[in-house]
């Protein structure tokens, strides 16, 4: 095992070192949502802390579209990269700013409108439903300049620089926590905004992170090459169509997955107030480790799409086995902290005893499926990476909304297990996904090496 590992070592670096980066920028997304959790869990209640779960339960599943649409520029970037293609890696930018401008506008109106059409039909508690609005309307703004933030932090991922991202992120989420602990606790002569604040302190940090962003690619010598040929005024409908070829499959998988979560979620507001908030606390726990599988699979999507680019096929597959095995390890060390720690994590969310005594169950079902968790987002960033995502995103409608959201209900209100039924629920729905992505990269793989 170790002779293996050393003739194999090269990829094992080479993915943490792209992934590393990565992980951190990707963990910005849920870091943003977790800062807000705590700091309502902490300092505005049981009731705000539900309303905030019920907000992210059905602002996410639209959210992951407009994050999928932009990722489908990252593998083409990668591919042309690798043909050493820059004017049309430059093409590719100004099409995917477009798309993901307009993108931002339809998800903003589905977002607020649907969002609060299916909060209110949804059988949950009217004061958990008023206490959102304020939140709901602010976070759906903040849309806007999350979707240019990501269209070129996908630009610049796809070429394999990541460290700025991260830094980016890490410098937004430290000026969310101060702004959002500001506005929701009430201080320097500022009224207490409770749930309002953190929707404004996350609307500020994304603009930020948008300016920053853009600016770092316009302005950096990495990048000179490609920004020669940028044009923002170059529309071809051939290009917006290659990165919606991409794009929008890649949304659809986020959405079965994060949609199953979130219907999960409204599922457990059926069982009461403080059963969504234990929910809320254990997703919050789990979602930053699977943010953090998610740098290892995109870091997956790169390379592979690297390597496919020019037809390498056997550093592709050195790539993907050593993302596999580094998600695996990953996820299992994960998954022993949850075990030995359930009892304590969740006061890092809430100070509620009986929300704590509920999540702790959680987090130890929790440890179970990270292990499936992981496996199965690094089987959708390898296959992306091959440019494979219409078969995968049939894979995960079936594991999700055929196989684990009826299992939720089933073993959650039907047998009346409660949560951890709908815990179960999602475990299985998981571990379907897991084992039927590996059998499709397996095929693809094969299939590419016979040509």
């Amino acid at each position: 095992m170790l002779k293996k590992y050393k003739s194999n070592k090269i990829y094992y670096q080479s993915t943490i070192a792209l992934a590393g980066p990565v992980v951190i920028s990707q963990l910005g997304h849920t870091l943003v949502q977790t800062v807000d959790t705590i700091i309502i869990g902490h300092y505005a209640g049981t009731i705000s802390l539900a309303a905030v779960s019920l907000v992210h339960s059905v602002f996410m599943v639209i959210l992951v579209i407009g994050l999928g649409i932009a990722y489908g520029l990252t593998p083409l970037i990668a591919q042309e990269n690798g043909k050493s293609n820059f004017k049309e890696c430059a093409k590719l930018l100004s099409n995917s700013l477009w798309l993901n401008i307009i993108a931002a506008i339809l998800l903003f109106i589905v977002v607020y409108f649907g969002s609060m059409f299916a909060m209110q039909h949804a059988n949950q508690d009217p004061n958990v439903v008023e206490t959102a609005k304020p939140y709901l309307l602010i976070l759906s703004l903040s849309i806007f300049p999350l979707m240019i933030f990501q269209t070129f932090k996908q630009f610049a991922e796809g070429l394999g620089f990541t460290k700025q991202a991260m830094n980016i992120t890490i410098w937004g989420n430290l000026i969310n926590v101060v702004i959002a602990v500001i506005l929701v606790k009430g201080m320097l002569g500022i009224e207490p905004m409770g749930v309002k604040g953190v929707g404004v302190a996350t609307l500020v940090d994304r603009v930020l992170m948008m300016v920053v962003m853009a600016w770092y690619v316009f302005k950096s010598h990495n990048f000179k090459e490609y920004m020669l040929h940028f044009s923002a005024k170059y529309i071809n409908f051939s290009k917006i169509l290659a990165v919606v070829k991409i794009g929008l499959p890649v949304a659809m998988q986020y959405v079965f997955e994060i949609g199953a979560f979130a219907a999960a979620a409204l599922i457990a507001g059926q069982l009461g107030a403080t059963e969504q908030a234990a929910h809320q606390t254990a997703i919050t726990l789990a979602a930053m480790t699977y943010m953090m599988a998610g740098g290892i699979a995109s870091a997956a999507t790169i390379k592979i799409g690297n390597s496919f680019g020019n037809q390498n096929y056997m550093r592709l597959q050195k790539f993907a086995h050593a993302s596999y095995h580094l998600v695996i390890i990953f996820m299992l060390f994960f998954a022993v902290i949850f075990t030995l720690f359930n009892q304590y994590l969740p006061f890092l969310i809430t100070s509620d005893v009986n929300v704590v005594a509920i999540a702790a169950q959680l987090l130890l079902i929790a440890g179970i499926f990270q292990l499936f968790d992981g496996t199965q987002v690094v089987g959708l960033g390898t296959l992306r990476g091959m440019g494979d995502v219409n078969i995968p995103t049939f894979i995960t409608f079936i594991a999700y909304w055929i196989i684990g959201l009826p299992s939720c209900y089933i073993l959650g209100i039907y047998f009346n297990i409660g949560i951890q039924g709908i815990w179960y629920g999602l475990s299985l729905g998981l571990l379907t996904s897991s084992v039927l992505l590996y059998l499709r990269f397996k095929y693809v793989i094969n299939k590419a090496l016979k040509k």
